[in-house]
């Protein structure tokens, strides 16, 4: 089973360490008002309740954008291609898959299904053959074609 990590591009990845940034932050602060200013005085539910629910969400935030990050990546093995984007996973049969299309017109890596429906493969330009490799091996009569610059100006 060979595994291809997601590409996040630039903006994204700077948008994840700003949120994991924030989240760690968030914590901080949420501890630091818990220790300076205690839970309260007279009315302790809002309070608790506000604190808790600071901690959630900065923990949570926190996975999240951690598992994005490390977790996400796509795998192929005997019979599935498998997708993972953080804690959202998802696996197609290879034998449902009919068509693997390399557009360099956009440079996009898509694989179509029997039901047409498609998803793009977003991964390092470098990785696209290796790729298309390994689910080649597994159903070798897949269709796989590359969309060229020069045949769409052709075209026209």
């Amino acid at each position: 089973m060979k595994k291809f990590n997601f590409k996040f591009s630039k903006t994204i990845l700077v948008f994840i360490y700003i949120g994991i940034a924030l989240a760690i932050v968030a914590f901080g602060v949420n501890t630091y008002y818990i220790i300076a200013h205690g839970v309260g005085a007279e009315d302790k539910v809002y309070p608790i309740v506000r604190y808790v629910l600071m901690y959630f969400v900065s923990a949570l935030l926190f996975v999240v954008l951690v598992s994005l990050k490390i977790a996400s990546y796509y795998t192929v093995d005997e019979k599935y291609l498998k997708t993972s984007f953080g804690v959202i996973k998802s696996k197609y049969e290879i034998s449902k898959i009919e068509t693997i299309l390399l557009d360099r017109t956009n440079n996009k890596l898509s694989v179509y299904f029997e039901d047409k429906s498609f998803i793009v493969i977003v991964v390092k330009d470098e990785w696209y053959e290796d790729f298309t490799d390994e689910i080649l091996k597994v159903n070798p009569k897949i269709e796989f074609s590359i969309k060229s610059k020069d045949s769409t100006e052709n075209a026209e």
